[in-house]
């Protein structure tokens, strides 16, 4: 068991040190000039990143193979990428896949 003694001072460095990574990347990306092509490509970061984590996460069953046993995930994530392209609105995109799948799995 930890003692209280030991435990504050391990949580205040780790805060620190994560504090000052962070901001590290705050001073430097201050003080350097960013090339336009590399301004442009970096904007498409996080579309790749959420593709990266929702893709598997839908075609990939617990035990990492990708089988479509069950249809509900994709038909559901394919109706929530639709209304995300029609509405561009973030709260109806959610709630309509996840109806979309609890109804789907009611039904199934």
């Amino acid at each position: 068991m930890i003692d209280m003694n030991t435990y504050w001072p391990i949580i205040l460095t780790l805060g620190i040190g994560t504090f000052l990574i962070r901001f590290s990347f705050i001073l430097i990306m201050d003080k350097l000039t960013i090339p336009d092509a590399v301004h442009k490509m970096l904007r498409f970061i996080p579309a790749s990143v959420l593709t990266a984590l929702i893709v598997p996460s839908v075609l990939l069953h617990k035990n990492g193979i990708t089988s479509f046993a069950g249809w509900e995930q994709p038909i559901a994530a394919l109706v929530a990428v639709v209304v995300a392209w029609k509405t561009k609105n973030i709260l109806a995109t959610i709630g309509v896949g996840m109806l979309t799948l609890w109804g789907m799995q009611a039904v199934m």
